[in-house]
Protein backbone atom coordinates (compact mmCIF):
# COMPACT_ATOMS: atom_id res chain seq x y z
CA UNK A 1 0.00 0.00 0.00
CA UNK A 2 0.78 3.38 -0.96
CA UNK A 3 0.90 4.95 2.75
CA UNK A 4 1.48 2.71 6.06
CA UNK A 5 -1.41 2.06 7.77
CA UNK A 6 -0.02 3.57 11.23
CA UNK A 7 1.27 6.43 11.54
CA UNK A 8 4.69 6.41 13.28
CA UNK A 9 4.97 10.11 13.13
CA UNK A 10 6.18 11.85 16.56
CA UNK A 11 3.32 13.24 18.71
CA UNK A 12 3.42 16.97 19.23
CA UNK A 13 2.13 16.94 22.40
CA UNK A 14 0.51 13.49 24.73
CA UNK A 15 -2.38 14.09 26.86
CA UNK A 16 -3.65 10.77 28.85
CA UNK A 17 -6.60 9.96 31.00
CA UNK A 18 -8.21 6.41 32.72
CA UNK A 19 -12.04 6.78 32.47
CA UNK A 20 -13.86 5.00 35.08
CA UNK A 21 -16.85 4.23 35.02
CA UNK A 22 -19.76 6.63 35.99
CA UNK A 23 -17.66 7.13 39.45
CA UNK A 24 -15.04 9.10 37.40
CA UNK A 25 -18.11 11.67 35.89
CA UNK A 26 -17.71 13.92 38.71
CA UNK A 27 -21.20 15.60 39.51
CA UNK A 28 -22.00 19.52 39.03
CA UNK A 29 -22.54 21.78 41.90
CA UNK A 30 -26.11 23.04 41.43
CA UNK A 31 -27.07 24.71 44.85
CA UNK A 32 -30.98 25.88 45.29
CA UNK A 33 -31.00 29.33 44.28
CA UNK A 34 -30.30 32.26 47.19
CA UNK A 35 -33.06 33.19 49.33
CA UNK A 36 -33.95 35.26 52.10
CA UNK A 37 -35.09 33.65 55.91
CA UNK A 38 -38.53 34.39 54.40
CA UNK A 39 -38.42 32.43 51.25
CA UNK A 40 -36.05 29.99 53.35
CA UNK A 41 -39.35 29.40 55.80
CA UNK A 42 -41.43 29.18 53.05
CA UNK A 43 -40.17 26.63 50.64
CA UNK A 44 -39.32 24.95 54.30
CA UNK A 45 -42.96 25.07 55.05
CA UNK A 46 -44.41 23.86 51.91
CA UNK A 47 -41.79 20.93 51.70
CA UNK A 48 -43.35 19.37 54.80
CA UNK A 49 -47.32 19.71 53.55
CA UNK A 50 -48.35 23.34 54.57
CA UNK A 51 -50.68 24.32 51.65
CA UNK A 52 -49.29 26.70 49.48
CA UNK A 53 -52.46 28.94 49.37
CA UNK A 54 -51.64 29.05 53.25
CA UNK A 55 -48.48 30.33 52.54
CA UNK A 56 -49.26 32.87 49.57
CA UNK A 57 -52.23 34.60 51.29
CA UNK A 58 -52.89 33.28 55.12
CA UNK A 59 -55.99 35.68 55.49
CA UNK A 60 -57.89 35.01 52.29
CA UNK A 61 -59.55 32.04 50.88
CA UNK A 62 -57.70 30.37 48.19
CA UNK A 63 -57.68 31.75 44.67
CA UNK A 64 -59.89 30.00 41.91
CA UNK A 65 -58.03 27.96 39.56
CA UNK A 66 -57.27 29.63 36.58
CA UNK A 67 -54.25 30.40 33.99
CA UNK A 68 -52.33 33.79 35.35
CA UNK A 69 -50.67 33.94 31.28
CA UNK A 70 -50.23 32.49 28.14
CA UNK A 71 -46.71 30.98 27.62
CA UNK A 72 -45.17 31.05 24.03
CA UNK A 73 -42.46 28.38 23.93
CA UNK A 74 -39.68 28.70 21.04
CA UNK A 75 -39.80 24.81 20.64
CA UNK A 76 -41.37 23.40 17.37
CA UNK A 77 -43.20 20.34 16.87
CA UNK A 78 -43.00 18.27 14.07
CA UNK A 79 -45.68 19.10 11.36
CA UNK A 80 -46.35 16.21 9.90
CA UNK A 81 -46.45 14.25 13.09
CA UNK A 82 -49.52 17.15 14.19
CA UNK A 83 -50.78 16.34 10.60
CA UNK A 84 -51.10 12.63 11.31
CA UNK A 85 -53.22 13.57 14.63
CA UNK A 86 -55.67 15.92 12.43
CA UNK A 87 -55.66 12.67 10.56
CA UNK A 88 -56.96 10.36 13.31
CA UNK A 89 -53.63 8.93 14.39
CA UNK A 90 -50.00 9.06 16.42
CA UNK A 91 -47.29 9.33 15.21
CA UNK A 92 -44.53 7.58 16.81
CA UNK A 93 -41.06 7.06 15.88
CA UNK A 94 -42.77 6.68 12.09
CA UNK A 95 -45.59 4.02 13.48
CA UNK A 96 -49.05 5.51 13.15
CA UNK A 97 -51.08 4.25 15.92
CA UNK A 98 -54.93 5.16 15.13
CA UNK A 99 -55.94 7.10 18.00
CA UNK A 100 -59.36 5.39 17.59
CA UNK A 101 -57.82 2.22 18.70
CA UNK A 102 -55.62 3.48 22.07
CA UNK A 103 -56.66 2.70 25.67
CA UNK A 104 -55.78 5.98 27.14
CA UNK A 105 -56.26 3.95 30.82
CA UNK A 106 -52.36 4.15 33.24
CA UNK A 107 -52.31 0.23 32.73
CA UNK A 108 -52.91 -0.25 29.01
CA UNK A 109 -50.72 -2.35 26.78
CA UNK A 110 -48.69 0.31 25.12
CA UNK A 111 -44.84 -0.18 24.03
CA UNK A 112 -42.78 2.56 25.51
CA UNK A 113 -42.22 5.16 22.83
CA UNK A 114 -46.31 5.33 22.25
CA UNK A 115 -47.04 5.36 26.15
CA UNK A 116 -44.89 8.07 26.55
CA UNK A 117 -46.47 9.83 23.58
CA UNK A 118 -49.83 8.87 24.90
CA UNK A 119 -49.08 9.44 28.80
CA UNK A 120 -46.88 12.14 28.57
CA UNK A 121 -49.07 14.68 25.73
CA UNK A 122 -45.77 15.14 23.96
CA UNK A 123 -48.01 15.33 21.16
CA UNK A 124 -49.25 18.31 21.77
CA UNK A 125 -46.41 20.63 20.52
CA UNK A 126 -46.57 18.69 17.58
CA UNK A 127 -50.68 20.03 17.40
CA UNK A 128 -49.65 23.44 17.97
CA UNK A 129 -46.91 23.27 14.65
CA UNK A 130 -49.17 22.01 12.18
CA UNK A 131 -52.38 24.66 11.86
CA UNK A 132 -53.95 27.93 13.76
CA UNK A 133 -54.84 26.70 17.09
CA UNK A 134 -58.57 27.26 15.95
CA UNK A 135 -58.14 24.95 13.29
CA UNK A 136 -57.06 22.11 15.80
CA UNK A 137 -57.70 22.96 19.43
CA UNK A 138 -61.03 21.00 19.52
CA UNK A 139 -58.79 17.62 19.04
CA UNK A 140 -56.69 18.68 22.00
CA UNK A 141 -59.71 19.08 23.70
CA UNK A 142 -60.99 15.62 22.23
CA UNK A 143 -57.88 13.85 23.52
CA UNK A 144 -58.26 15.49 26.65
CA UNK A 145 -61.72 14.48 27.60
CA UNK A 146 -60.71 10.79 26.88
CA UNK A 147 -57.53 11.30 28.89
CA UNK A 148 -59.32 12.60 31.34
CA UNK A 149 -62.46 10.17 31.65
CA UNK A 150 -59.75 7.08 31.91
CA UNK A 151 -57.26 8.82 34.54
CA UNK A 152 -59.99 10.01 37.36
CA UNK A 153 -57.51 10.06 39.93
CA UNK A 154 -53.86 10.07 40.41
CA UNK A 155 -53.05 6.11 40.51
CA UNK A 156 -50.50 3.65 39.65
CA UNK A 157 -49.12 2.29 36.27
CA UNK A 158 -47.25 4.29 33.56
CA UNK A 159 -49.26 7.58 33.69
CA UNK A 160 -48.42 8.35 36.65
CA UNK A 161 -44.48 8.10 36.91
CA UNK A 162 -42.90 10.93 37.44
CA UNK A 163 -41.69 11.34 34.03
CA UNK A 164 -44.83 10.73 32.40
CA UNK A 165 -46.59 13.12 35.15
CA UNK A 166 -43.93 15.72 34.70
CA UNK A 167 -44.04 16.01 31.07
CA UNK A 168 -48.04 16.10 30.79
CA UNK A 169 -48.48 18.89 33.48
CA UNK A 170 -45.51 20.88 31.40
CA UNK A 171 -47.65 20.31 28.60
CA UNK A 172 -50.94 21.13 29.32
CA UNK A 173 -49.20 24.46 31.22
CA UNK A 174 -47.19 25.39 27.81
CA UNK A 175 -50.10 24.38 25.34
CA UNK A 176 -53.31 25.31 27.44
CA UNK A 177 -54.80 27.29 24.68
CA UNK A 178 -55.42 23.83 22.84
CA UNK A 179 -57.13 22.45 26.00
CA UNK A 180 -59.01 25.60 27.54
CA UNK A 181 -60.54 27.55 25.51
CA UNK A 182 -63.68 25.83 24.49
CA UNK A 183 -66.32 23.66 27.20
CA UNK A 184 -66.43 25.72 29.97
CA UNK A 185 -66.66 22.24 31.81
CA UNK A 186 -63.73 20.50 30.43
CA UNK A 187 -61.90 23.69 31.75
CA UNK A 188 -62.47 23.55 34.54
CA UNK A 189 -61.79 19.29 34.59
CA UNK A 190 -58.60 20.47 33.43
CA UNK A 191 -57.37 22.78 35.45
CA UNK A 192 -58.13 20.46 38.71
CA UNK A 193 -56.52 17.92 37.08
CA UNK A 194 -53.70 20.60 36.63
CA UNK A 195 -53.36 21.06 40.20
CA UNK A 196 -53.69 17.44 41.22
CA UNK A 197 -50.90 16.66 38.73
CA UNK A 198 -48.54 19.04 40.71
CA UNK A 199 -49.79 18.10 44.01
CA UNK A 200 -48.99 14.45 43.05
CA UNK A 201 -45.61 15.52 42.03
CA UNK A 202 -44.95 17.63 45.06
CA UNK A 203 -45.47 14.01 46.86
CA UNK A 204 -43.95 11.90 44.79
CA UNK A 205 -40.83 13.53 42.50
CA UNK A 206 -38.32 12.13 44.44
CA UNK A 207 -39.59 8.71 43.71
CA UNK A 208 -38.68 8.69 39.95
CA UNK A 209 -36.93 6.07 38.45
CA UNK A 210 -33.53 8.49 37.47
CA UNK A 211 -32.54 11.69 37.42
CA UNK A 212 -34.02 13.05 34.14
CA UNK A 213 -37.63 11.98 35.37
CA UNK A 214 -37.10 13.87 38.33
CA UNK A 215 -35.50 16.80 36.59
CA UNK A 216 -39.24 16.30 34.25
CA UNK A 217 -41.09 16.53 37.64
CA UNK A 218 -39.50 19.42 39.04
CA UNK A 219 -39.94 21.10 35.86
CA UNK A 220 -43.18 20.89 36.31
CA UNK A 221 -43.97 21.66 39.44
CA UNK A 222 -41.82 24.72 38.96
CA UNK A 223 -44.28 26.21 36.03
CA UNK A 224 -47.32 25.36 38.25
CA UNK A 225 -45.78 27.72 40.68
CA UNK A 226 -45.52 30.04 37.97
CA UNK A 227 -48.17 30.43 35.70
CA UNK A 228 -51.23 29.00 38.34
CA UNK A 229 -52.48 31.33 41.64
CA UNK A 230 -51.08 31.18 44.95
CA UNK A 231 -48.16 29.81 43.58
CA UNK A 232 -44.80 30.93 45.06
CA UNK A 233 -44.87 28.42 47.62
CA UNK A 234 -44.25 26.10 44.79
CA UNK A 235 -41.93 27.72 42.58
CA UNK A 236 -39.86 28.27 45.75
CA UNK A 237 -39.79 24.57 46.29
CA UNK A 238 -39.65 23.18 42.79
CA UNK A 239 -36.43 25.89 42.46
CA UNK A 240 -34.68 24.35 44.61
CA UNK A 241 -35.58 20.69 44.13
CA UNK A 242 -34.45 21.01 40.26
CA UNK A 243 -31.06 22.69 40.55
CA UNK A 244 -30.34 19.95 43.16
CA UNK A 245 -31.44 16.94 40.13
CA UNK A 246 -29.76 19.12 37.46
CA UNK A 247 -26.54 18.95 39.60
CA UNK A 248 -26.99 14.81 39.93
CA UNK A 249 -28.23 14.41 36.26
CA UNK A 250 -25.36 16.54 34.40
CA UNK A 251 -21.49 15.48 34.63
CA UNK A 252 -18.63 18.38 35.03
CA UNK A 253 -18.39 19.02 31.17
CA UNK A 254 -21.70 19.08 30.40
CA UNK A 255 -23.85 15.61 29.40
CA UNK A 256 -26.30 13.79 31.13
CA UNK A 257 -24.99 11.01 33.34
CA UNK A 258 -26.87 8.34 30.77
CA UNK A 259 -24.87 9.23 27.95
CA UNK A 260 -27.79 9.26 25.80
CA UNK A 261 -27.72 12.25 23.08
CA UNK A 262 -31.79 11.37 23.36
CA UNK A 263 -31.65 12.15 27.22
CA UNK A 264 -29.71 15.27 26.52
CA UNK A 265 -31.77 16.76 24.17
CA UNK A 266 -34.68 15.84 26.55
CA UNK A 267 -33.11 17.95 29.36
CA UNK A 268 -32.41 20.97 26.64
CA UNK A 269 -36.18 20.74 26.03
CA UNK A 270 -37.55 20.90 29.35
CA UNK A 271 -35.27 23.97 30.45
CA UNK A 272 -36.14 25.81 27.37
CA UNK A 273 -39.61 25.06 28.24
CA UNK A 274 -39.58 25.98 31.91
CA UNK A 275 -37.72 29.41 30.52
CA UNK A 276 -40.74 30.22 28.47
CA UNK A 277 -42.83 29.97 31.53
CA UNK A 278 -40.94 32.59 33.27
CA UNK A 279 -40.75 34.66 30.18
CA UNK A 280 -45.22 34.48 30.72
CA UNK A 281 -44.95 35.91 33.73
CA UNK A 282 -42.24 38.47 33.50
CA UNK A 283 -39.83 37.02 35.73
CA UNK A 284 -36.19 36.00 35.46
CA UNK A 285 -35.13 32.57 36.14
CA UNK A 286 -32.44 31.84 38.21
CA UNK A 287 -28.87 32.35 36.87
CA UNK A 288 -28.15 28.61 37.22
CA UNK A 289 -30.72 27.74 34.63
CA UNK A 290 -29.14 29.50 31.96
CA UNK A 291 -25.54 28.46 33.17
CA UNK A 292 -27.56 24.68 32.89
CA UNK A 293 -28.59 25.18 28.64
CA UNK A 294 -24.83 26.64 28.00
CA UNK A 295 -23.73 23.40 29.29
CA UNK A 296 -26.16 20.94 27.55
CA UNK A 297 -24.88 22.04 24.28
CA UNK A 298 -21.72 21.97 22.93
CA UNK A 299 -21.50 18.66 24.14
CA UNK A 300 -24.77 17.47 21.98
CA UNK A 301 -22.79 19.33 19.30
CA UNK A 302 -19.80 17.01 19.54
CA UNK A 303 -21.81 14.26 18.33
CA UNK A 304 -22.67 16.08 15.11
CA UNK A 305 -22.11 14.21 11.84
CA UNK A 306 -20.79 15.88 8.49
CA UNK A 307 -24.76 15.90 7.85
CA UNK A 308 -25.58 17.55 10.75
CA UNK A 309 -27.60 15.18 12.28
CA UNK A 310 -26.54 13.49 15.60
CA UNK A 311 -24.51 10.14 15.43
CA UNK A 312 -26.44 7.04 16.70
CA UNK A 313 -25.31 6.64 20.27
CA UNK A 314 -26.81 4.64 23.84
CA UNK A 315 -30.20 3.91 21.92
CA UNK A 316 -30.45 7.18 20.12
CA UNK A 317 -31.68 6.73 16.04
CA UNK A 318 -29.58 9.11 13.69
CA UNK A 319 -31.11 12.20 14.65
CA UNK A 320 -31.78 14.90 12.08
CA UNK A 321 -29.92 18.16 11.23
CA UNK A 322 -33.44 20.10 11.15
CA UNK A 323 -34.65 18.82 14.79
CA UNK A 324 -31.27 19.34 16.26
CA UNK A 325 -31.53 22.90 14.30
CA UNK A 326 -34.49 23.76 15.65
CA UNK A 327 -33.52 22.60 19.63
CA UNK A 328 -30.25 24.55 19.23
CA UNK A 329 -32.46 28.36 17.83
CA UNK A 330 -34.61 27.30 20.55
CA UNK A 331 -31.95 27.16 23.46
CA UNK A 332 -30.86 30.52 22.47
CA UNK A 333 -26.76 28.89 23.18
CA UNK A 334 -24.19 29.49 20.20
CA UNK A 335 -21.34 27.39 20.91
CA UNK A 336 -19.11 24.84 18.96
CA UNK A 337 -18.92 20.81 19.57
CA UNK A 338 -16.95 20.56 22.59
CA UNK A 339 -13.69 18.19 20.93
CA UNK A 340 -13.11 16.09 23.96
CA UNK A 341 -15.75 15.36 26.57
CA UNK A 342 -14.55 12.92 28.55
CA UNK A 343 -16.60 12.66 31.28
CA UNK A 344 -19.30 12.28 28.89
CA UNK A 345 -17.25 10.10 27.46
CA UNK A 346 -17.25 10.91 23.74
CA UNK A 347 -14.25 12.40 21.22
CA UNK A 348 -14.41 13.96 18.64
CA UNK A 349 -12.11 15.08 15.45
CA UNK A 350 -12.75 17.16 12.53
CA UNK A 351 -10.56 16.71 9.73
CA UNK A 352 -11.11 18.37 5.87
CA UNK A 353 -14.72 17.46 4.97
CA UNK A 354 -14.51 14.52 7.46
CA UNK A 355 -16.08 13.88 11.00
CA UNK A 356 -14.93 11.09 13.10
CA UNK A 357 -16.18 10.22 16.89
CA UNK A 358 -15.58 7.37 19.15
CA UNK A 359 -16.95 5.95 22.16
CA UNK A 360 -13.62 6.55 24.97
CA UNK A 361 -16.10 5.53 28.44
CA UNK A 362 -17.53 2.76 30.04
CA UNK A 363 -20.95 2.50 29.06
CA UNK A 364 -23.52 4.17 31.92
CA UNK A 365 -23.70 3.23 35.68
CA UNK A 366 -26.98 0.89 36.20
CA UNK A 367 -28.50 3.48 38.18
CA UNK A 368 -28.29 5.89 35.11
CA UNK A 369 -28.44 3.95 31.83
CA UNK A 370 -32.41 4.77 30.34
CA UNK A 371 -31.22 2.47 27.06
CA UNK A 372 -27.14 1.48 28.26
CA UNK A 373 -25.70 0.31 24.89
CA UNK A 374 -22.22 -2.09 25.20
CA UNK A 375 -20.38 0.37 22.74
CA UNK A 376 -17.20 1.34 23.79
CA UNK A 377 -14.20 2.01 21.46
CA UNK A 378 -17.16 1.90 18.75
CA UNK A 379 -16.66 4.85 16.28
CA UNK A 380 -18.34 6.54 13.47
CA UNK A 381 -16.83 8.48 10.59
CA UNK A 382 -18.47 10.70 7.59
CA UNK A 383 -17.33 12.54 4.74
CA UNK A 384 -19.11 15.72 3.90
CA UNK A 385 -22.82 14.64 3.98
CA UNK A 386 -22.03 11.42 3.74
CA UNK A 387 -22.18 8.90 6.98
CA UNK A 388 -19.22 5.87 6.18
CA UNK A 389 -18.98 4.37 8.89
CA UNK A 390 -22.36 4.23 11.64
CA UNK A 391 -23.72 2.24 14.72
CA UNK A 392 -27.08 0.40 14.14
CA UNK A 393 -28.70 2.73 16.95
CA UNK A 394 -32.27 3.04 17.59
CA UNK A 395 -32.76 0.79 20.75
CA UNK A 396 -34.43 3.42 22.31
CA UNK A 397 -36.93 4.00 19.27
CA UNK A 398 -38.34 0.08 19.89
CA UNK A 399 -42.03 -0.09 19.94
CA UNK A 400 -42.38 2.16 17.22
CA UNK A 401 -40.98 0.71 13.50
CA UNK A 402 -38.49 -0.70 15.53
CA UNK A 403 -39.24 -4.09 16.43
CA UNK A 404 -39.35 -4.52 20.23
CA UNK A 405 -37.89 -8.22 19.62
CA UNK A 406 -34.76 -6.83 18.32
CA UNK A 407 -34.27 -3.77 21.19
CA UNK A 408 -31.81 -6.19 22.92
CA UNK A 409 -29.60 -6.66 19.82
CA UNK A 410 -29.16 -2.97 18.67
CA UNK A 411 -27.62 -2.01 22.14
CA UNK A 412 -25.34 -5.12 22.22
CA UNK A 413 -21.53 -4.73 20.87
CA UNK A 414 -22.03 -6.36 17.47
CA UNK A 415 -24.39 -3.56 16.90
CA UNK A 416 -21.79 -1.12 17.09
CA UNK A 417 -18.51 -0.35 14.72
CA UNK A 418 -15.99 -1.92 17.01
CA UNK A 419 -14.15 -5.02 17.91
CA UNK A 420 -16.49 -7.98 19.62
CA UNK A 421 -14.79 -11.17 21.08
CA UNK A 422 -16.25 -14.60 21.46
CA UNK A 423 -19.66 -13.40 20.12
CA UNK A 424 -20.19 -11.77 23.53
CA UNK A 425 -21.13 -8.14 24.81
CA UNK A 426 -18.14 -6.11 26.10
CA UNK A 427 -20.49 -5.17 28.71
CA UNK A 428 -23.66 -7.17 29.82
CA UNK A 429 -26.97 -6.00 27.90
CA UNK A 430 -30.18 -6.15 30.26
CA UNK A 431 -33.57 -6.16 30.05
CA UNK A 432 -35.03 -2.50 30.31
CA UNK A 433 -32.26 -0.86 29.07
CA UNK A 434 -30.26 -1.63 31.93
CA UNK A 435 -26.68 -2.41 32.06
CA UNK A 436 -24.53 -5.52 34.02
CA UNK A 437 -20.74 -5.73 34.40
CA UNK A 438 -17.99 -5.41 31.57
CA UNK A 439 -16.32 -2.31 30.90
CA UNK A 440 -14.91 -0.77 34.09
CA UNK A 441 -12.28 1.11 33.20
CA UNK A 442 -11.60 3.16 29.23
CA UNK A 443 -7.59 4.42 28.94
CA UNK A 444 -7.74 7.33 26.52
CA UNK A 445 -4.81 9.63 24.78
CA UNK A 446 -5.32 12.15 22.53
CA UNK A 447 -1.95 12.82 20.39
CA UNK A 448 -1.76 15.47 18.34
CA UNK A 449 0.67 14.94 15.52
CA UNK A 450 2.42 16.26 12.18
CA UNK A 451 1.58 14.62 9.08
CA UNK A 452 3.06 15.56 5.67
CA UNK A 453 3.87 19.33 7.68
CA UNK A 454 0.03 19.37 8.68
CA UNK A 455 -1.19 18.83 12.06
CA UNK A 456 -2.88 15.57 12.47
CA UNK A 457 -4.57 13.99 15.74
CA UNK A 458 -4.75 10.41 16.97
CA UNK A 459 -6.97 8.64 19.36
CA UNK A 460 -5.70 5.79 21.20
CA UNK A 461 -8.14 3.70 23.50
CA UNK A 462 -8.44 0.62 25.88
CA UNK A 463 -11.27 -1.15 27.83
CA UNK A 464 -11.15 -4.27 29.93
CA UNK A 465 -14.60 -5.58 29.43
CA UNK A 466 -12.91 -8.87 28.09
CA UNK A 467 -10.18 -8.91 31.08
CA UNK A 468 -11.96 -11.13 33.58
CA UNK A 469 -13.39 -13.78 30.95
CA UNK A 470 -10.51 -14.01 28.60
CA UNK A 471 -7.83 -12.34 29.84
CA UNK A 472 -7.52 -9.45 26.96
CA UNK A 473 -7.46 -5.97 26.91
CA UNK A 474 -8.76 -4.43 23.81
CA UNK A 475 -6.88 -1.32 22.23
CA UNK A 476 -7.72 0.47 19.14
CA UNK A 477 -6.04 2.96 17.64
CA UNK A 478 -7.11 6.17 15.19
CA UNK A 479 -5.62 8.19 12.61
CA UNK A 480 -7.64 10.44 10.72
CA UNK A 481 -5.57 11.62 8.18
CA UNK A 482 -5.42 15.51 7.87
CA UNK A 483 -6.78 16.36 4.86
CA UNK A 484 -9.89 13.90 6.15
CA UNK A 485 -9.55 11.41 3.10
CA UNK A 486 -8.16 8.34 5.08
CA UNK A 487 -8.24 6.73 8.71
CA UNK A 488 -6.07 4.28 9.26
CA UNK A 489 -6.72 2.06 12.19
CA UNK A 490 -5.35 -0.74 14.49
CA UNK A 491 -7.69 -3.17 16.76
CA UNK A 492 -5.37 -4.73 19.41
CA UNK A 493 -5.90 -7.76 21.89
CA UNK A 494 -3.39 -7.79 24.55
CA UNK A 495 -2.77 -10.05 27.88
CA UNK A 496 -4.33 -8.89 30.61
CA UNK A 497 -2.15 -10.37 33.03
CA UNK A 498 1.87 -11.30 32.83
CA UNK A 499 1.31 -14.65 30.95
CA UNK A 500 -1.57 -14.83 27.96
CA UNK A 501 -3.65 -18.06 28.16
CA UNK A 502 -2.96 -20.68 25.68
CA UNK A 503 -5.44 -21.56 22.62
CA UNK A 504 -7.39 -19.38 20.31
CA UNK A 505 -10.69 -17.55 20.44
CA UNK A 506 -12.47 -16.20 17.64
CA UNK A 507 -12.98 -12.40 17.23
CA UNK A 508 -14.43 -9.89 14.92
CA UNK A 509 -14.09 -6.15 13.85
CA UNK A 510 -17.49 -4.99 12.60
CA UNK A 511 -17.47 -1.80 10.43
CA UNK A 512 -21.33 -0.92 10.24
CA UNK A 513 -21.68 0.96 6.66
CA UNK A 514 -23.97 4.33 5.78
CA UNK A 515 -27.30 3.69 4.09
CA UNK A 516 -26.98 3.25 0.44
CA UNK A 517 -23.01 2.60 0.65
CA UNK A 518 -22.28 -0.63 -1.71
CA UNK A 519 -19.60 -2.46 -1.08
CA UNK A 520 -17.79 -5.59 -3.15
CA UNK A 521 -14.65 -7.80 -1.87
CA UNK A 522 -11.66 -8.21 -3.13
CA UNK A 523 -10.51 -11.57 -4.77
CA UNK A 524 -8.16 -12.13 -1.88
CA UNK A 525 -10.96 -11.09 1.05
CA UNK A 526 -8.12 -8.68 2.41
CA UNK A 527 -10.11 -5.45 0.68
CA UNK A 528 -13.16 -4.12 -0.09
CA UNK A 529 -14.45 -1.32 -1.91
CA UNK A 530 -17.23 1.23 -1.18
CA UNK A 531 -19.05 2.74 -3.66
CA UNK A 532 -21.18 5.76 -1.80
CA UNK A 533 -23.97 7.22 -2.95
CA UNK A 534 -22.34 10.97 -3.15
CA UNK A 535 -20.39 9.59 -6.46
CA UNK A 536 -16.95 8.60 -4.53
CA UNK A 537 -15.32 5.47 -3.75
CA UNK A 538 -13.32 4.47 -0.71
CA UNK A 539 -10.89 1.17 0.06
CA UNK A 540 -10.67 -0.72 2.91
CA UNK A 541 -7.60 -2.52 3.24
CA UNK A 542 -6.30 -5.05 6.08
CA UNK A 543 -2.90 -4.59 6.79
CA UNK A 544 0.16 -7.57 6.51
CA UNK A 545 0.48 -8.29 10.24
CA UNK A 546 -3.22 -9.22 10.75
CA UNK A 547 -2.52 -12.91 10.30
CA UNK A 548 -5.22 -15.03 8.69
CA UNK A 549 -7.80 -12.45 9.34
CA UNK A 550 -10.16 -12.10 6.22
CA UNK A 551 -13.26 -9.87 5.36
CA UNK A 552 -16.46 -10.76 4.78
CA UNK A 553 -19.83 -8.79 3.77
CA UNK A 554 -23.08 -9.35 5.99
CA UNK A 555 -26.76 -7.50 6.18
CA UNK A 556 -26.97 -5.30 8.98
CA UNK A 557 -29.36 -2.30 9.61
CA UNK A 558 -29.30 1.29 10.72
CA UNK A 559 -32.00 3.50 12.32
CA UNK A 560 -32.72 6.77 10.02
CA UNK A 561 -33.93 10.16 12.10
CA UNK A 562 -37.70 9.22 11.83
CA UNK A 563 -37.03 6.11 13.46
CA UNK A 564 -36.75 3.64 9.83
CA UNK A 565 -34.53 0.74 10.23
CA UNK A 566 -32.98 0.75 6.85
CA UNK A 567 -30.80 -2.49 5.76
CA UNK A 568 -27.37 -1.64 5.11
CA UNK A 569 -24.37 -4.13 4.74
CA UNK A 570 -21.04 -4.13 7.13
CA UNK A 571 -17.77 -5.02 7.12
CA UNK A 572 -16.58 -8.11 9.13
CA UNK A 573 -12.87 -8.58 9.40
CA UNK A 574 -13.11 -12.22 11.12
CA UNK A 575 -11.06 -15.32 12.17
CA UNK A 576 -9.24 -16.80 15.30
CA UNK A 577 -6.27 -15.47 17.40
CA UNK A 578 -4.31 -16.39 20.25
CA UNK A 579 -4.87 -15.85 23.57
CA UNK A 580 -1.72 -14.57 23.98
CA UNK A 581 -2.43 -11.38 21.88
CA UNK A 582 -2.78 -10.39 18.31
CA UNK A 583 -3.08 -6.84 16.41
CA UNK A 584 -4.68 -6.04 13.25
CA UNK A 585 -4.32 -2.69 11.61
CA UNK A 586 -6.05 -1.40 8.59
CA UNK A 587 -6.86 1.43 6.26
CA UNK A 588 -10.16 3.17 4.99
CA UNK A 589 -9.17 5.30 2.27
CA UNK A 590 -10.46 7.70 -0.26
CA UNK A 591 -9.91 6.42 -3.98
CA UNK A 592 -8.96 9.38 -6.57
Amino acid sequence: MAEPLVDNAAPAELEAIAVEPARALVLSDFRPPRAGPVDSVVRWAYRIGVPGSVLAAPLRKPSALRMLATVASPLEGERAAGMALRAGQFLVHGLKVPIDKVDFASNASLTPPVQRVVQGFTWLRDLDACAPREECAAIGEKLLARWLKANPVPAKGPAWSVEHAGLRLLAWLVHAPLLLGGDAKLRGQALEAMEATARFLDRQVASADDRLGQVAGWCAIVAAGLLMPDGRPRRLFGEAGLLRALGELVGDDGGVLSRSPLAQMEAIALLVDLRACYEAVDRAPPPALETMLAMLVPPLLALRMGDRGVGSWQGAGATSAARLDALVVASGVRARPGKECRHWGYQRVDAGKSVLVLDAAPPPRARHARHGCASTLAFELSHGEQRIIVNCGGGELAGGQVPVRIEQGLRGTAAHSTLVLDDANSTAVLIKGQIGKGVEEVDIARTAVKQKGRDAVRLEASHNGYAARYGLIHRRTLLLGADGSGLSGEDMLEPSGRQGKRGKIAFAIRFHLGYGIEAGLADDRRGAGLALPDGSYWQFRLGGDSGEAQIAIEDSLWVDGQGRPRATKQLVVEGLTSRSGGRFPWLLKRMG
